[in-house]
């Protein structure tokens, strides 16, 4: 039998294997790309159905339906809004207390804290779990309670710099996890995900990948759930250095955490450093951008830790890049140069032999024809070095101006990371202090606010306003100039944007795509592109060309 279940598992990974290679990377990249394009309709339809859930939850009539509507959004909430499912977990908790249901009150209890810990919130944890009885608990829920335990003492060995810290909690850690052994069935994905990360992590690669063939099994293709098997089976092939294969099945999680509407994206950031790895730090920086933005509105402090040092090494390859395009523009200077000094003397040679030719001119008229001929093929010549020099004119304006916007964009950039690691620094101190303080309903009104979400809005746009204002301060009379007088705008507050002027200096800076677009105003896709027609209809002259020429405004 043990034979059997070896050769079914080497044949389904080859299977896979084979259909893995049927697509190269730059294909699956494409379909992440797309994925991106689409996931504020992803995330809509997932909204769609926790809608569904909260209208059956507001219609439960007794303490069970309750307990059972609130769970089932906590599962919900759970890979997408962190606050929202801990706030039905807690109403989970009241219920099973209030009815008495003591191994659904341990469960909950534990999930929440499995919650905190994985969030960065260790202390919050252990509180909650040193406040558990577990007497008269079933086996299911003493799983979680062990699960619970065993996931914040691994956390705290992995960050740990402390050589005795770390030993000493990846023993309690080995202790929970005993005991989520004896408590959970062999079938449960905690249990096969433990199994697979030992044999893993001890080289044992054969056992673990049957592990993984085994639970791969278990999940339904393009759910949620196959993301995360999806995610191991990348490690399973890093171990073996199976670049194809790895790479398949780290997009093969991207893809489905996208579709799904999750917002606590693992793969993504695992996926943008690998690409960053490879050299690819335009794409690395669209997907750490958008999995940032997804995990700041899950609300996890973890992700932010491991995306942030990321983000700094892609800010650091794109200076480098610029100073590349710098030195490249100083030797293209250069050889312009070159070829102005062999003009000059181009020009002065044409010259003294324009005065010989006219001193022969009475002299020789068949020279004359024919100096008559070199004249006009002199003067043809003249012309295209004339046009030449114009474009090399153009293309340094163009470089000059690329140059000073990434300067300035950059600039920017890496002060409002500045800012925001003070700013989350400071929230820290206050929700430190609130609960040093208990003040814990103070300290719930003002994380359950969104107007600190709204005011770092209203801030980047305001930030984004001022720098393209510096860069182009008479762009909004530039931009009213090609536009019929009843269709101009005409902003209320100085240095400041219309939403209609915003779209279209976003446009002005290249940035033309409305998903684009309407991911960094937080508006809908159609909503921009509305925006856009109705500008484009008040367009002075042909609408057509109307975008062309809003992108050759305002020279720096």
């Amino acid at each position: 039998m043990r034979r059997f279940l070896l050769l079914v598992s080497c044949c389904l990974s080859a299977v896979l294997s084979c259909h893995a290679q049927e697509k190269s990377l730059p294909e699956l990249l494409r379909n992440i790309d797309d994925a991106i394009g689409q996931s504020p309709q992803y995330v809509a339809a997932y909204e769609v159905q926790i809608d569904e859930a909260r209208r059956k939850h507001e219609q439960a009539h007794t303490d069970g339906q309750r307990y059972e509507t609130a769970f089932a959004l906590y599962e919900l909430y759970r890979p997408f809004i962190n606050d929202s499912a801990m706030f039905f977990l807690k109403e989970c908790i009241g219920l099973t207390e209030k009815t008495g249901q003591r191994s659904d009150n341990v469960r909950c209890r534990a999930l929440l804290a499995w919650r905190c810990s994985s969030t960065g919130m260790y202390n919050e944890a252990f509180n909650i779990l040193d406040s558990i009885s577990t007497e008269g608990a079933d086996s299911a829920a003493l799983g979680e309670y062990a699960h619970a335990y065993n996931n914040v003492y691994n956390e705290m060995a992995y960050y740990t710099q402390m050589p005795e810290m770390k030993s000493r909690y990846a023993a309690k850690a080995d202790y929970y996890q005993d005991m989520m052994f004896r408590t959970l069935p062999a079938d449960d994905p905690r249990i096969m995900l433990r199994h697979e990360m030992t044999f893993l992590n001890s080289g044992q690669l054969d056992k673990s990948m049957q592990v993984n063939d085994e639970w791969l099994k278990m999940v339904q293709k393009g759910t949620h759930p196959y993301a995360m098997v999806a995610l191991y089976r990348y490690l399973e092939f890093k171990a073996r250095d199976d670049e194809p294969q790895m790479m398949y099945w780290l997009t093969e999680s991207v893809l489905a955490d996208i579709r799904n509407g999750v917002l606590d994206q693992g793969s993504m950031w695992e996926l943008a450093n690998q690409l960053m790895l490879m050299g690819d730090v335009e794409r690395a920086n669209r997907y750490i951008s958008y999995t940032s933005d997804c995990a700041i509105r899950y609300g996890s402090r973890q992700r932010n830790w491991q995306i942030a040092p990321l983000m700094t090494q892609i800010a650091k390859s794109y200076k480098e890049e610029n100073e590349r395009a710098t030195k490249q523009l100083r030797l293209l200077l250069a050889v312009v140069s070159v070829l102005a000094l062999l003009l000059l003397g181009l020009l002065f040679f044409l010259h003294r032999r324009n005065k010989q030719l006219a001193t022969a001119r009475n002299a020789l008229h068949e020279t004359n024809s024919q100096l008559s001929i070199l004249n006009a093929q002199l003067s043809s010549t003249n012309g295209q070095l004339a046009e030449k020099n114009a474009q090399f004119s153009i293309l340094n304006s163009q470089l000059s101006e690329s140059n000073r916007v990434k300067e300035e964009y950059i600039g920017r950039f890496l002060s409002l990371c500045s800012q925001y690691i003070d700013k989350l620094d400071n929230y820290r101190k206050m929700v430190n202090r609130k609960m040093k303080n208990k003040e814990l309903d103070e300290l719930f009104r003002v994380t359950k606010s969104t107007e600190l979400k709204e005011k770092e809005i209203e801030e980047l746009y305001q930030n984004f306003d001022s720098v393209f204002l510096h860069l182009f301060p008479n762009f909004i009379d530039d931009f009213n100039a090609l536009l019929l007088p009843e269709y101009q705008v005409h902003p209320k507050e100085e240095n400041k944007l219309t939403t209609d002027i915003r779209i279209f200096a976003l446009i002005r800076l290249g940035i033309d795509d409305s998903s684009k677009i309407a991911e960094f105003l937080h508006y809908s896709v159609n909503t921009i592109y509305n925006y856009r027609a109705r500008i484009k209809n008040g367009a002075v002259g042909n609408r057509e060309a109307f975008e062309r020429q809003v992108k050759e405004l305002g020279l720096l």
